[in-house]
This record gives C-alpha cells, structure tokens and sequence, in this order.
C-alpha cells in the first residue's frame, strides 16, 4: 500500500494487521520464512517493528525450545558436550547467527574505536578484528561452558529461559538508551516506532518462558534480576558515554548478556 504525503504516523498505526508484529517479530529474530509480511509497505513495517518488540521474548522462547530440544535428543546418543555444540549449530542455523554477529561488531567497535563516529563506523564493517574475535570467541565458550554444567533436572527450563530473557533484555535496552546519534537501519527504525505499552506486552510474551524456570529454579530468579539490573545501569552508562546511545548491535549484545546472566544464575544457585 503506498502510503500519502499526508498520512499521519497515527493513522499508520492503526492499519497494518493485527498478526504483523508478532511475525515481523519472527522474520527480524530468525531465518524462518514468513509469508505476508511481503504485503506490507515500508512505513507499515518501521511502525510494526516497534510493535514487535513485545513478542521478541516469546520468539526467543520458541528458538529455546529448538535449542534445548536438539540438546535432550543428542544428549542420548552422544556425549553432552557434542550434544551441547549440536544443538548451538541447530540454533546458528535458526537465528542466523543473528546476536553472536551483533557481540563481535559491538566488541570490535568499543575495543578499537577512537571516538563516537569511529566506534560506529567499526560496528558496521562487516569484517571481524581482533577484539570481535576475541569478545565472540570468550562469549561463545561461557555459554558453551555454562550450559553444558547445568543440571540435567533443569536444564531444558534454563536454556529457554535465558533465550527469553536474552531478547526481554535487548527490548528492556531500547527504553533504558536512546537511539545513538546518526544511527541507521532497522535498529533505528524499532527504536523510534517503540512505545511504553511494548515494553508490557513484552514482559507479558517473557512469562512462558520464564516462569517454568522460575519454578524449578527459584533461588536463581533474584540474582539473575539483581544481575540485568546492574548490567543494564552499567550498559546505558557505557553506552551513552562512548556512542551517546544505543545501535543495532548494542542490543544484539545486550540479547547475549541476558542469556549469559541466566545461565550464570542457573549453574551457581
């Protein structure tokens, strides 16, 4: 639909269909092909996409649940750390390696930048450096690590639990940090098409991935909390004062940490 001149962002809103956030959701998370989402116009997407936000915990449960069932599977034919690595692969290959991209730019650009506009220019370079190697490489054997040393009672609870949480926390990221100056793309676009309301209904997409964890596990739900708490006071700090806001791959980075955090939460407690 082309849209006039003279149609204003609220009657934008109003008229893309109702089932286009939550699957605008899958496509911008995920590899997963998602017929209609075609259909829509530009502007109907940028506005939808902050709609979006709200079901980014949910998709994250569901790529979880991929994740920790192809861990149950192979963990009964191979040893568990092959089924750990087998199952990240089916994941890779789901999200497209979606967030451990965003963690070698954004550590690429905060090691290696000069200033605001250097880090950001770094941060769009699709060419790996030494920082982002390092930075993906430690995170991805933490996680490795970390998930390979749950309990086996809890474990498939704690991985889809820390996939939503990891996405609540990049839609947490957006409210807390601004959009950095001169930023760009689809994650200026969610940005600033985002409401209050998204942030709730986010929070409401988090519970059936969470409270199943929370049940099993509950010693680690405040840490984990205290946990994002401090990462995201510090985060908006380093954010705001090395790039003046947030970017795409800052919230990619902050989706990793919050898997990070409950996966830390889930084998210390």
């Amino acid at each position: 639909m082309l849209l006039d001149s003279q149609t204003s962002v609220s009657t934008v809103r109003t008229e893309f269909p109702a089932w286009a956030p939550p699957l605008l959701a899958l496509q911008f998370l995920t590899r997963v092909p998602v017929p209609g989402v075609a259909r829509l116009s530009s502007e109907e997407v940028r506005v939808a996409l902050g709609r979006a936000v709200g079901w980014f915990p949910l998709v994250g449960a569901l790529v979880g649940v991929a994740t920790a069932g192809t861990l149950l599977l192979a963990d009964q034919v191979w040893p568990r750390l092959v089924a750990v690595l087998l199952a990240f692969i089916v994941e890779a290959r789901l999200t497209g390696a979606f967030h451990e991209d965003a963690v070698a730019d954004f550590c690429d650009g905060m090691g290696g930048g000069r200033d605001p506009s250097h880090i950001r220019e770094i941060m769009k370079d699709s060419r790996i450096g030494t920082y982002g190697a390092l930075g993906l490489a430690l995170a991805l054997a933490l996680r490795v690590a970390l998930t390979y040393a749950l309990p086996v009672t809890t474990t498939a609870f704690a991985i889809i639990a820390a996939a939503t949480f990891g996405r609540l926390l990049a839609a947490v990221t957006l409210f807390a940090v601004p959009a950095a100056p001169a930023g760009e793309g689809l994650g200026k676009d969610v940005s600033t098409a985002v409401r209050n309301r998204d942030l709730a209904i986010a929070m409401l997409t988090a519970l059936p991935g969470l409270l199943p964890f929370a049940v099993v596990n509950v010693t680690a739900l405040l840490p984990t909390l205290a946990g994002a708490a401090i990462f995201i006071v510090w985060f908006r700090s380093l954010l705001i004062r090395k790039i003046g806001g947030s970017t795409g791959d800052c919230l990619g980075f902050a989706a990793y940490a919050g898997q990070l955090i409950v996966l830390l939460g889930a084998t210390a407690w």
